[in-house]
């Protein structure tokens, strides 16, 4: 019988439990005072990582637990999934919520409560193939941050004891918009770590995720339809538990500011035709490589007769925002390597300038307000606010391949 998490253990992390325990365990006295007891706010907690975060931090027992996310369904599968788990602890104060973090109902649940102990953000477009025209840039930007900002102006009245938004290793030297808006993100959310503190975690591909190319490789394997993936592109990859235990441990322990990212050597890179490869045959079948999305699709209709010869299509990648590789810090940021055994720090990182990135919202606000914007111009915003940003165009969407 295949099962998901032993797969990605065996085939993807490559690691028999996951990298955090030790940094849990040397730290439980610690969580415990800072989680037990608390309210919580999780917005996007019914996603693969913020689900994975509710999972992390339920055992150390907060009082108050409130779920926000505009996926109905999704929220109800959460709640059923926490209370069929044996041993999972869930605080009778309870509530999960289909609402918008932005919207007036939002803000008035959150006044009513008086604001929260700990709020943690994981709402975001977080892939690259958001990235499509003007209207889906648009709705990625606002999503990633001039909504963020609303619900920062909120905080500013009800300060939490701790704050968290989840990053990428997409922000670091970004080559495309969504790598781009959760850099800007940053330095949004530590523009106003003088009112609250704020942490941060930037960190690699979590296998399987909701939405992710893996996770399509599991969709098309139930549908007997074709295998499709880049042979070129080289990702880090986290197991869903580890990405919930990332975020808990920023949030928890980390200072002001401070950037958290876990320590993977490059060695530990995967391709994504590696795991389909492997996926397939754990599943018992052998690869036939095929030169194009169009002789896959046509040979799949032999797996309805039996044949265990599994159609791929691997090339390498030619859609705009892709990185060969990923990274999770620049060459000029300070790191501290020591603190924890599994997980470095981004620190000293500077109070972002409130005014600049006013003027960066107001150039958004005003592009966006227009009938004729062009991606174009987004971009050329972007890089007049991150002088860095290189972004790779190739005039072609992933949407645009099997």
């Amino acid at each position: 019988m295949f099962e998901l998490s032993s797969f990605i253990s065996k085939y993807v992390t490559k690691r028999p439990e996951s990298m955090f325990l030790g940094d849990i365990e040397g730290n439980r006295s610690r969580l415990t005072e800072k989680i037990k007891d608390k309210s919580v706010l999780v917005i996007g907690g019914a996603g693969s990582i913020g689900s994975s975060y509710i999972k992390a931090i339920l055992p150390f027992k907060p009082k108050t637990l409130v779920v926000v996310d505009i996926n109905e369904n999704a929220l109800a599968e959460l709640t059923r999934d926490l209370r069929s788990t044996e041993g999972m602890f869930v605080p009778d104060d309870y509530i999960p919520y289909p609402m918008d973090f932005a919207s007036s109902v939002f803000r008035k649940m959150f006044i009513a409560r008086g604001g929260f102990d700990i709020v943690a953000n994981f709402s975001a477009h977080k892939h690259v193939r958001s990235e499509k025209d003007i209207y889906s840039v648009e709705a990625l930007i606002r999503n990633n941050v001039l909504n963020a900002k609303i619900l920062l102006d909120l905080l500013e009245q009800y300060p939490p004891e701790e704050y968290f938004c989840v990053s990428t290793d997409k922000a670091a030297n970004p080559v495309n918009i969504m790598g781009a808006s959760k850099r800007i993100m940053e330095d949004l959310i530590f523009s106003y770590s003088d009112k609250f503190p704020v942490k941060t975690a930037r960190f690699a591909n979590v296998a399987f995720s909701n939405g992710s190319l893996p996770a399509g490789f599991l969709a098309r394997i139930s549908k007997l339809q074709p295998l499709s993936a880049p042979s070129d592109v080289k990702r880090y990859f986290v197991s869903p538990e580890e990405s919930g235990q990332i975020c808990m441990l920023s949030c928890m322990l980390g200072n002001n500011r401070e950037i958290f990212f876990p320590k993977l050597e490059e060695s530990q890179m995967m391709t994504f035709d590696s795991i389909a490869t492997n996926l397939l045959h754990e599943y018992g079948y052998e690869v036939l490589h095929c030169s194009s999305d169009e002789e896959a699709i046509k040979k799949a209709k032999n797996l309805r007769n039996g044949s265990m010869e599994y159609p791929v299509h691997y090339a390498v990648s030619n859609t705009s925002g892709e990185k060969s590789f990923e990274e999770f810090y620049t060459e000029n940021e300070s790191l501290d390597m020591d603190r924890l055994s599994a997980l470095g720090i981004i620190t000293d990182k500077e109070i972002p300038s409130r005014k600049d990135i006013e003027i960066l919202f107001n150039k958004l606000t005003d592009v966006f307000a227009k009938d004729t914007t062009s991606k174009e111009e987004v971009v050329d915003i972007i890089k007049s606010y991150l002088p860095n940003f290189e972004h790779i165009e190739k005039g072609k969407s992933l949407d645009s391949k099997m």
